[in-house]
């Protein structure tokens, strides 16, 4: 897998929802080839922190940078965002056409076979089961090629072996220069990760 190796860092974040502070002097840097797992309570601020560091909402105060400015990143939140007419596989078909110049269609059967979704191919995303959908969502992270991976309870609804399948994928994306960070209230078996533990 090609991509270019990123960094994600920010300092001095202070985040906020519904006026409620829930970090407040935060900073974290995550260099290529790293993962990073967020733990912590509900209300911690773990999907908060994830969508400042994907630039979905403004900090109330520090900085988030991403080196290259220019780097990718592809988040997966608690929902699998999947339009439930749409087969799995057109939905795959759709989003990696979307990746524009970082295409590659040519991986689409590999990694639906590597998340166990290609025998839903033709199935529509409103059938399936919440551990499918999860692994479909995750198909289309993988088919994304941006070098930052941000995911939100990625494992949450996912059996044994699917977790085992999504932490040979996430060491198969560090190895090629990406990172990932994650939350999660499960042990995910990611070797090497960092754990940063957020306290309300």
């Amino acid at each position: 897998m090609t991509q270019t190796a990123a960094a994600l860092s920010c300092t001095d974040l202070t985040l906020d929802r519904g006026g409620r502070v829930l970090l407040r002097d935060f900073s974290l840097a995550v260099k290529a080839g790293e993962a990073v797992v967020l733990t912590g309570p509900n209300g911690s601020g773990k999907t908060t922190l994830l969508r400042a560091l994907a630039g979905l909402v403004r900090p109330a105060g520090g900085t988030v940078t991403r080196n290259p400015a220019e780097a990718g990143i592809a988040f997966l939140g608690h929902a699998d965002a999947l339009k439930s007419s749409e087969t799995v596989e057109a939905m795959l078909q759709s989003w990696t056409t979307l990746q524009g110049a970082n295409a590659d269609i040519t991986r689409l059967d590999a990694v639906m076979r590597e998340l166990a979704v290609a025998h839903l191919a033709r199935r529509d995303c409103g059938k399936l089961s919440a551990g499918q959908k999860r692994r479909a969502a995750l198909a289309r992270v993988v088919l994304s090629e941006r070098p930052v991976w941000i995911l939100d309870e990625p494992a949450a609804p996912l059996d044994t072996a699917s977790r085992a399948r999504l932490a040979e994928l996430v060491a198969r994306h560090r190895t090629g220069g990406g990172l990932v960070i994650a939350a999660t209230h499960v042990d995910l078996g990611w070797a090497d990760a960092r754990a940063v533990e957020l306290t309300p």
